[in-house]
């Protein structure tokens, strides 16, 4: 495997995890799941096939971060409104 591609997979899986402290339904609920949707994958050899999961990766957390500004914003929205 490539070492640069374990170090972009590593990098965004600490990543999500450091995301995952905050996520609504808590840490505990985040955790087993992101390690299963990483396992899930760790099978992978072709370095395209790797690059498509990193892609994917970097496209949930950019959800993930929608979610905590949305809750953010309705939480201002609220205390302001």
């Amino acid at each position: 495997m490539n070492p640069e591609l374990r170090r972009q997979v590593i990098g965004i899986y600490k990543e999500l995890l450091e995301m995952g402290k905050h996520y609504p339904l808590g840490y505990d609920y985040f955790r087993p799941r992101l390690h299963k949707a990483f396992m899930s994958k760790a099978h992978l050899t072709d370095e395209e096939q790797i690059r498509q999961g990193i892609k994917r990766a970097e496209f949930v957390k950019k959800e993930i971060e929608a979610l905590y500004f949305l809750k953010k914003y309705r939480s201002m929205k609220q205390r302001y409104s």
